[in-house]
């Protein structure tokens, strides 16, 4: 089953995959990072005028990054505004993303928290450094294979 966003885009010719519906019936799209800045500014004339949240997170140890958007059509009268969710997966070695900080100014702390965790380097954000982590930090705390410095496990303990 296609949402409405998914159909536009296949009818516009715009390479995507649809990962079908949330538990809220909210549609997931999968979104390649090269194409993800230009589905970004469509989705924004289509009426995806509010970037409701962007997070990040770690899908498996040693394998892709994804970044992910929900977005929403505010519109004055609508009780029940539609929603769709978007992923953007990156590799892991090097994961860059479009920043969407342009079209969404919402987009600009949450992205620079999805950098100072995971890595996942956003193209043209105009502020990415650390936002968390001191700047002498080393590595990224919540991808799945961090190790944290000075660890010691409690078996270890004496």
């Amino acid at each position: 089953m296609q949402g409405r966003l998914s159909a536009w885009l296949v009818k516009h010719g715009l390479v995507h995959r649809s990962l079908g519906f949330d538990y809220q019936g909210i549609e997931t799209l999968q979104i390649k990072p090269e194409d993800w800045h230009s589905i970004a500014v469509i989705s924004y004339v289509y009426g995806y005028n509010y970037l409701r949240s962007q997070c990040a997170y770690d899908v498996a140890p040693g394998g892709l990054l994804a970044s992910v958007y929900h977005l929403t059509r505010i519109q004055y009268g609508v009780d029940q505004p539609e929603e769709v969710c978007i992923k953007v997966f990156a590799p892991r070695i090097n994961p860059r993303i479009p920043s969407v900080f342009w079209i969404w100014k919402s987009a600009d702390f949450q992205e620079r928290e999805s950098y100072d965790m995971l890595g996942i380097s956003y193209d043209n954000h105009p502020r990415l450094k650390r936002i968390l982590m001191p700047e002498s930090w080393i590595g990224w705390p919540l991808r799945k294979d961090y190790i944290a410095p000075n660890f010691y496990e409690i078996q270890d303990a004496h």
